[in-house]
């Protein structure tokens, strides 16, 4: 199915905080009058200077080489047509987001009211010095066309229309790979092509760049077949003319070895794929609907090879795997346009791609075993990270062998390091663990139901197939907030333990509960009456399997929280100790605290099981440990109890555990400063690699650092990641937003996959 998106969630999501996805951040220092001296007046003078007598020296002193501009009139916004440059801003905006996080390219998105072909071209060309590339976009045929030809003619940066040209590339790829498959000549194949509009006429032109016939192409618009009786055609069209007679698609499709649709959806029948040649291609690429739905082409046909636009299907043609990647490419060699070379260049590396093997977080993300290549995986998919460091340099090196670089690459290895640097790995942790929830979704039970950010939550869960929700509490309060709010969770069971309904599932949680504590402190009348509150008998739901996960503490005292849980479920075999772990999302990547929300002062048994517990958290996020064991001492240079505790912990763990990268006692400056521990400290196993995992030699440090990093360091906190219970606890953050508890929950749901044995 197809993610469920509500208008209102949508619009909330645009309007929230700061409004609108981007900003502008600045990127050198700006604290000090000197700073500013240096920033503007009168230090700016030299780098124009500068630049005056040597005018490509703008790459060097300026983001020029690494600014794209995203422009748009309006005129062919998605499918809502022309509604003009205001309401295409928040497409633009998501295209500069999209460039960003897949490239690590900074975008100004243009809005352009000019509908006119020479005043449109008039600003854009004024615009040429401020950016090192111009994607054109959602701009009507066919005066996309002669945009695109005169800015490619009359500007020296790269530009590229992406309606025309991303699916082309694309698609061409898929279409590479397809034809491999069925063993067909794509200069002798028959193509019908419903769609005449600028990305299906993009599409043609490379596939015959790519060796296909033009005298093979069918191709309609809303008219009909495109003939060459036909006076109603641009210069375009008339390319594709190749009959004098007309006939319908139906007639068409039959003997047809490959159909590409890129014009509105249901218009393909099965008997129109039944008619088709032996081992079939259809790209059904209209969105949301194709022209003929999935199940309904491979029911007529076992042998089709198919590709949609959708990402709920195999072989999704996404823009966004060419358009990030090219202009990555493009400007790093400064080239003075994208050339038919580089599109080509591109199509061939997205195709080559699709035949190497697929990484893990690939395979889990589409909750697949084993991804390769074949009839439902002709493309690379959009969350490789692998398409950075592959598409791009196929790319560059185009631009360089067919002379429009102006900065060629001399040394590659470098290069593919640089761009692996350029990887947003704060976005794909993530996706990682919310992907791999999905795979498998597991029955959470939500404490704080009477709470609408956990209702939100709890709704977002549940549409995103994240997890089952079960929700704790006042029956008439949680519908009434339900109701309210529009929330779709009128099918969601709600149980009260309070309620006279559960008197006798609290007998038998108690009866319980009593087994396990009668010498601890309760007697039977206590285990009986706690089962009223939440916390336990949410717990309790887990520990008799009625339950796979339980979230709490949103509005409760964290030791409130983790006592039901300790009474209840107990720590896993081995653990020694529970900890809480935070995941820290940094412009540099994940960090993982250890210990920040349980244990005040660990003794040396302790730090050692809390590292260890730790390790193997970071190990289910699909990432190996490097591990810092901080102190305010650095490899012996105080003799202090503590920093000893934290060098014995060192010295033990490389005894029992010599396959892990770990260090310390070490200072948190001296762990992410490479230069001085290389100078200083060359026998560190962290001198080539900064670590991505910090144990804290107690619980006011690790909790001092997490909340600072967060208030005043920007970076978004995921926890806290309760460690060492025999099932999933977590203790939400007191205010914790509904993004936060939405990935508190699929965590829970991953680890309970991880502990039931059973997940992918």
């Amino acid at each position: 199915m197809a993610q469920l998106i509500r208008k209102e969630d949508a619009l909330e999501y645009h309007e929230k905080g700061r409004p609108g996805k981007i900003e502008v951040i600045p990127t050198k220092e700006t604290k000090t009058q000197r700073d500013l001296a240096l920033a503007y007046s009168p230090g700016v003078a030299e780098p124009c200077k500068e630049i005056h007598e040597h005018p490509d020296d703008v790459y060097r002193y300026t983001a020029k080489g690494n600014l794209v501009a995203v422009i748009s009139n309006g005129t062919a916004v998605l499918g809502l047509g022309d509604i003009g440059p205001e309401a295409s801003k928040p497409v633009m905006e998501g295209k500069g987001l999209l460039f960003k996080i897949f490239a690590d390219i900074d975008v100004f998105d243009i809005e352009l009211n000019a509908r006119d072909i020479d005043h449109f071209v008039s600003v854009v060309k004024a615009l040429e010095p401020t950016f090192g590339g111009i994607n054109l976009e959602d701009i009507k045929a066919p005066e996309c066309f002669a945009i695109e030809t005169r800015l490619k003619q009359e500007l020296n940066i790269p530009i590229m229309h992406d309606d025309q040209h991303g699916t082309a590339i694309i698609s061409g790829a898929a279409l590479l790979n397809a034809l491999e498959l069925v063993n067909k000549d794509i200069s002798k194949v028959k193509f019908v092509i419903s769609g005449a509009g600028a990305s299906a006429i993009s599409c043609c032109k490379i596939y015959m760049s790519l060796g296909a016939d033009v005298k093979n192409m069918y191709m309609f618009d809303s008219k009909g077949l495109i003939t060459s009786t036909r006076t109603d055609l641009d210069e375009h069209k008339r390319i594709f003319a190749n009959s004098d007679k007309d006939q319908s698609l139906a007639q068409a499709m039959s003997g047809a070895d490959v159909f590409i649709g890129l014009s509105k959806g249901n218009i393909l029948s099965q008997d129109m794929v039944r008619s088709m040649a032996d081992k079939p291609i259809v790209f059904a690429l209209a969105n949301p609907d194709p022209e003929i739905p999935y199940e309904d082409a491979m029911a007529a046909r076992p042998d089709l090879i198919m590709a949609t636009g959708r990402s709920d299907y195999p072989n999704q043609v996404n823009n966004v795997l060419g358009f990030p990647y090219i202009f990555r490419g493009a400007l790093d060699v400064r080239a003075r346009a994208i050339n038919e070379e580089m599109k080509l260049a591109a199509v061939k590396a997205l195709a080559k791609l699709a035949k190497e093997q697929v990484p893990d977080i690939v395979n889990v993300a589409y909750n697949e075993k084993s991804l390769h290549f074949g009839p439902t995986y002709i493309i690379p998919k959009p969350i490789d990270p692998r398409l950075l460091v592959t598409v791009a340099p196929a790319v560059a090196k185009a631009a360089m062998d067919s002379g429009v670089a102006r900065k060629p690459i001399t040394d590659w290895e470098t290069y593919e390091s640089e761009l692996y640097r350029r990887l947003n790995s704060e976005d794909n942790i993530l996706r990682f663990i919310i992907n791999k929830a999905k795979q498998q979704p597991k029955r959470v039970v939500f404490a704080d139901a009477e709470n609408l950010k956990v209702l939100k939550a709890a709704q977002i869960a549940k549409d995103d197939g994240i997890a089952i929700p079960i929700l704790l509490g006042e029956e008439a309060k949680i519908k009434k907030l339900i109701e309210e709010n529009n929330l779709p969770l009128s099918d969601v069971q709600i149980i009260d333990p309070r309620s006279d309904a559960q008197a006798q599932q609290r007998d038998k949680y108690g009866a319980l509960f009593f087994w396990k504590r009668q010498r601890r402190g309760y007697n039977m009348y206590e285990a009986r009456k706690i089962m009223r509150e939440r916390n336990y008998f949410g717990c309790m739901m887990v520990e008799t399997g009625e339950a796979d996960a339980f979230i709490s503490g949103l509005t409760r005292q964290y030791p409130n929280t983790l006592r039901p849980a300790l009474e209840i479920i107990g720590m896993e075999e081995g653990a020694g100790r529970v900890a809480g772990m935070y995941v820290m999302l940094t412009k540099k990547g994940p960090l993982f605290f250890a210990d920040t929300t349980v244990n005040f002062n660990p003794t040396e048994n302790e730090l050692y099981a809390i590292t260890l517990q730790t390790a193997k958290a970071v190990e289910t996020f699909n990432i190996k440990p490097r591990i810092a064991m901080l102190s305010y001492s650095n490899f012996g240079t105080s003799a202090s109890p503590e920093a000893i505790l934290v060098r014995n912990v060192v010295e033990r763990i490389k005894n029992t555990h010599p396959e892990m990268i770990i260090d310390g006692e070490m200072q948190a400056g001296i762990a992410f400063n490479k230069d001085l521990l290389r100078e200083n400290y060359p026998f560190s196993d962290l001198v080539n690699e900064s670590p991505n995992t910090l144990i804290f030699p107690n619980l006011a440090a690790g909790n001092i650092a997490y909340n600072l990093l967060q208030e005043v360091g920007g970076a978004e906190a995921v926890g806290p990641i309760l460690l060492g219970l025999k099932k999933p606890v977590h203790v939400l953050q007191l205010g914790s937003t509904v993004r936060q508890i939405v990935n508190m929950v699929a965590i829970a749901v991953v680890e309970a996959q991880i502990k039931s044995g059973n997940n992918a």
